[in-house]
C-alpha cells in the first residue's frame, strides 16, 4: 500500500503553509488529492513531487495563472505535451531575461562597491 501524508506533514515537507496547499487545491493546481473516510486530505508521493514542481515554477517567477494553465494542460493528458513544453519554453525565456537583468544590477552593485573601496583607500 502506498504511503500517504496528511496536510500538516506535506506542509512540513514542502515548506508551504496548509493555507497555501488548500488554496492550490481550490484553484485547481492540485486536483487529484484523495480523501480518507473522514474527508481528510491524503497526499501521495506523486502529489508531493507535483507540489515541488509548482514551487520551482513559482520561485522562478511564473504567475499563478500560468501555473494554472500548465496544470490544466497536464490534467488533459499526453495530447497536451507540446503545449506544456511551449509554456515552459516561454517561461524559460522570461527567467533568462530576469537573470540578465539581475546580472546587470549585480554589475552596478559591484561598481559601487569598488567606488567606495577606492574612496576608503584615498582617505
Amino acid at each position: 500500500m502506498e504511503k500517504t501524508y496528511n496536510i500538516q506533514q506535506v506542509s512540513k515537507i514542502t515548506g508551504l503553509s496548509t493555507h497555501t496547499l488548500r488554496y492550490y487545491e481550490k484553484i485547481g493546481l492540485l486536483n487529484e488529492v484523495s480523501r480518507d473516510e473522514n474527508g481528510y486530505r491524503q497526499y501521495r508521493e506523486a502529489d508531493i513531487s507535483w507540489i515541488d514542481f509548482l514551487i520551482r515554477l513559482r520561485v522562478t517567477g511564473m504567475p499563478i495563472h500560468k501555473m494554472k494553465q500548465f496544470s490544466d494542460l497536464r490534467s488533459q493528458g499526453e495530447s497536451t505535451v507540446a503545449s506544456r513544453r511551449e509554456l515552459l519554453e516561454d517561461h524559460r525565456e522570461n527567467v533568462i531575461e530576469q537573470l540578465q537583468q539581475m546580472q546587470k544590477y549585480l554589475g552596478n552593485i559591484e561598481e559601487k562597491i569598488n567606488h567606495y573601496k577606492n574612496l576608503e583607500r584615498d582617505h
